[in-house]
């Protein structure tokens, strides 16, 4: 009885996680089903845990969101009292693609609340070159190296210990420095 319990929080947590990279990336239920050559009344029944998605299924929406097939999976380990409340050092799980020179972990347990927090890392001289807008409220923390921040047309050269705030305005970042630039980085509501 108490692996059915598991697999059903398991299952619950990876509809939640899978309905905010959907909400997160603007798409529908329809045009997500279509990419996956899946039904929408499926992909309803995974988002609210009523059905658990195959490996394949699994590989198919890590490719569609581009995260790793892990990514569903690294809460399952998790002592079942802390599940949903800790995330360990050791049990984060690891977004984004270090060959774009940004690696992000999440800090948060899931993606299913109000917001979500991130370890960044900024390779040296990596950046965001175009403006990105995103319908959120963004704020961070430098914690080591240094990051330039632009938002709107407002350059910000950030260094360890400095913090931002933006909602809703266009930004980009460059990291100007030879060291990994870290973050702490809190967005509302999760975009991942």
């Amino acid at each position: 009885m108490e692996s059915a319990v598991n697999i059903e929080a398991v299952s619950r947590s990876v509809g939640a996680d899978l309905r905010a990279l959907r909400k997160g990336r603007g798409l529908t239920l329809t045009e997500l089903a279509v990419r996956l050559g899946r039904s929408v009344g499926w992909l309803s029944q995974v988002e609210r845990g009523m059905s658990e998605p195959s490996i394949s299924d699994l590989r198919n929406l890590s490719e569609v969101f581009d995260v790793s097939v892990s990514f569903f999976f690294a809460n399952e380990d998790a002592p079942e009292g802390e599940r949903g409340f800790v995330v360990r050092a050791d049990a984060r799980r690891t977004l984004g693609d270090p060959a774009n020179g940004l690696t992000e972990e999440l800090l948060s347990p899931d993606l299913g609340g109000e917001f979500e927090m991130l370890r960044s890392v900024f390779a040296p001289g990596a950046e965001l070159p175009e403006f990105q807008t995103r319908d959120t409220e963004e704020a961070g923390y430098l914690v080591s190296g240094s990051l330039n921040l632009w938002i709107g047309e407002r350059l910000f050269r950030l260094k360890p210990g400095d913090s931002f705030r933006f909602s809703r305005e266009p930004y980009r970042w460059r990291n100007p420095g030879n060291e990994e630039a870290v973050v702490i980085w809190t967005i509302s509501p999760p975009v991942y």
